[in-house]
């Protein structure tokens, strides 16, 4: 438990500061903003790059890994797109926002950490395999989804048109479609230009972390609870049993199975609000469950880590 608080709490701490400087006026709604536009449009994209050019893609990935935990990722974005709908009446568009926050976790900011603190730095592989494939996937998920729903009764052909635009205009995926080029080609960057990433990469997560706690401000949980509530239970509770139950039933490794449900059993990530701002949906709900699922993962992580081998 002392590990994970370890871990969790300076996470809070970046996103309190945030909270308390939009709370006592000291940044406005507008700064915070730029912020979130700066997180979302550069520093970030960059993190991406830099994390995908680096990868050591030649380690194997085993299949039975990578469904073990998918399955239950898009098992938990279908509940949470039907749930948002049918429990909470949401239109269709807030029901893809709501359904991708059960869908991303956050598989850098707590999943490495916590794995590495649990059970050593060599554990770390099947991590890596996950995190690979983890925005590609996402995204390539929630920004389909979402394009259907925008362009419901159109043509199949506009419907691909606008989702190929709407991929490849995003940073984010750009960002990674050039870390893989990067990595497959083997193209060496200038020395000048690694070293101007890297910068970018160490201001990408403690500025995410401190815009989040500012739009927490504007965005607190009130009349949102219920839908927070089940996104978090199914972040925290449905997709790590999923990909327990498969990772069981395939025959996983005892290091493979740790990473694959530690990396399930993590809260909402910073870049469910990303997605959600981009398209102006259910900000408020991303936003909360994103803070109260880390916070709580402090307890569920724990319990996670009591049942596994």
């Amino acid at each position: 438990m002392q590990a994970l608080a370890d871990v969790i709490l300076p996470v809070f701490l970046v996103i309190g500061f945030g909270y308390v400087a939009r709370w006592r006026n000291l940044i406005s709604d507008a700064q915070v903003e730029g912020v979130v536009w700066f997180t979302q449009t550069f520093a970030i994209p960059c993190l991406l790059f830099v994390a995908i050019s680096r990868l050591d893609l030649g380690q194997e990935f085993d299949w039975r890994l990578l469904v073990s935990f998918y399955a239950g990722a898009v098992a938990s974005f279908a509940l949470g797109f039907a749930g948002a709908r049918v429990f909470f009446k949401r239109d269709w568009e807030d029901c893809v926002a709501i359904g991708f926050v059960a869908l991303f976790s956050n598989t850098v900011l707590l999943g490495l950490p916590i794995t590495e603190r649990a059970y050593g730095p060599d554990a770390l592989a099947a991590n890596y395999a996950i995190i690979a494939l983890h925005s590609p996937i996402c995204y390539a998920i929630g920004i389909t989804t979402m394009e259907m729903m925008r362009n419901r009764g159109g043509r199949l052909r506009d419907t691909a048109r606008r989702v190929f635009n709407a991929m490849f205009h995003n940073a984010l995926v750009i960002a990674i479609a050039l870390g893989f080029a990067v990595n497959l080609t083997g193209l060496p960057l200038p020395g000048v230009m690694d070293d101007a990433l890297d910068m970018m990469v160490r201001a990408a997560l403690p500025a995410a972390l401190f815009s989040l706690g500012g739009v927490l401000y504007r965005y607190r949980p009130e009349g949102d609870l219920r839908t927070i509530a089940y996104v978090v239970a199914l972040s925290l509770v449905v997709h790590p049993a999923i990909t327990f139950g498969l990772a069981k039933a395939f025959g996983l490794s005892t290091e493979a199975l740790r990473s694959a449900v530690v990396t399930a059993a993590m809260a909402p990530g910073v870049n469910v609000y990303v997605f959600a701002n981009m398209y102006g949906r259910a900000k408020r709900v991303a936003a909360s469950s994103a803070l109260i699922g880390t916070a709580l993962v402090m307890l569920t992580g724990w319990l996670w880590l009591q049942v596994l081998p």
